[in-house]
C-alpha cells in the first residue's frame, strides 16, 4: 500500500522562499523558526528567529528548496498558512496569509487566531 504525501503545514510563495535564502545565506547555518506568541491588543503576535537546530518536536518544512522549522506549539495556529515576502516603497517585510486568522489590529502587528479542529 503506497502512502501518499502528506501536505505542507506552511508554503512558502517564490519571494520569501527567494529571501529566505538570501538571508539564511548571510547566516550561514541553521535555520528560520516561525510560530506564534500571545500578546498584542488582538491577542496572538507571529514571531520568526533564527536557531542553529530544530527543537525536537519542531515541525520542519521544506518548499522551493528552503526549509524552515514550525514551532511544535504553534502548528495548529499555522497549518494552512502561505509566508509571503513583500516590498512596498516603505518597507519590505514578511506576510502570513493564514486562513486560521479572524482579525487583526489595527496596525498588523497582533491578530486573532484559531486553532484548526479535526472534523
Amino acid at each position: 500500500m503506497t502512502r501518499r504525501e502528506r501536505p505542507k503545514a506552511v508554503s512558502l510563495s517564490d519571494a520569501a522562499a527567494a529571501q529566505v535564502k538570501y538571508i539564511m545565506a548571510q547566516r550561514g547555518a541553521g535555520f528560520l523558526r516561525v510560530g506564534v506568541k500571545n500578546g498584542g491588543c488582538a491577542g496572538m503576535e507571529y514571531v520568526m528567529d533564527y536557531v542553529d537546530e530544530a527543537e525536537p518536536l519542531d515541525e520542519r518544512v521544506e518548499d522551493k528548496g528552503v526549509e524552515i522549522v514550525l514551532e511544535s506549539k504553534a502548528l495548529l495556529f499555522l497549518l494552512g498558512t502561505e509566508l509571503d515576502y513583500e516590498t512596498t516603497p516603505l518597507h519590505s517585510k514578511f506576510v502570513f496569509r493564514n486562513p486560521n486568522q479572524t482579525d487583526a489590529c489595527g496596525c498588523g502587528e497582533s491578530v486573532t487566531i484559531v486553532p484548526v479542529r479535526e472534523n
